[in-house]
């Protein structure tokens, strides 16, 4: 088993549990946009009371970024999986595409749901979201893929999750 420390302001989080935000997200839309309202960066729309993709939304349409385009812009992620090992080293293409495919899933029906970056070194792949639950969803099908050492971390204070995986 693999000990790690904690970084500082964030706590263990079982893995059987599910996350639930203490703290109101900043980057989460406050009060009720008009419909529909358009995102200009991404062509996301919202509709129905959440963000969409896929619905045609009129040119006189409000415009306003969505959280995912804010964070994006911010450098501020809502998630991070550090993957690290030696199994990293010799598989690190398929997992890769892996972590690719598990996100352009979850963003495929949640507009809010993207990778910000890839980021890799000859020790580690740091991939940072704009959501910690899908963060947690790629820390969760690469340890169901390939076993090894899965942690995570969450930081109530800034609603941030850190994801860890290890083999």
């Amino acid at each position: 088993m693999i000990t790690r420390s904690i970084p500082a302001g964030f706590q263990r989080v079982r893995r059987d549990r599910l996350l639930q935000e203490e703290r109101h997200d900043s980057y989460k839309t406050r009060g009720k946009l008009a419909e529909p309202t358009v995102c200009p960066h991404c062509g996301a729309v919202f509709h129905g009371g959440r963000w969409q993709w896929g619905i045609s939304a009129p040119e006189d349409a409000q415009r306003t970024s969505c959280p995912a385009c804010q964070r994006v812009q911010d450098h501020y992620p809502a998630g991070v999986v550090v993957l690290e090992g030696s199994f990293l080293h010799s598989h690190r293409e398929e997992i890769k595409h892996l972590v690719l495919n598990e996100a352009e899933r979850e963003r495929a029906g949640h507009p809010l749901k993207r990778v910000m970056a890839i980021e890799e070194s000859d020790s580690e792949m740091r991939v940072s979201t704009t959501d910690m639950h899908l963060a947690r969803g790629i820390g969760e099908a690469v340890h169901h893929a390939y076993q090894g050492e899965l942690e995570f971390h969450y930081n109530a204070e800034d609603a941030h999750l850190r994801v860890h995986w290890a083999r």
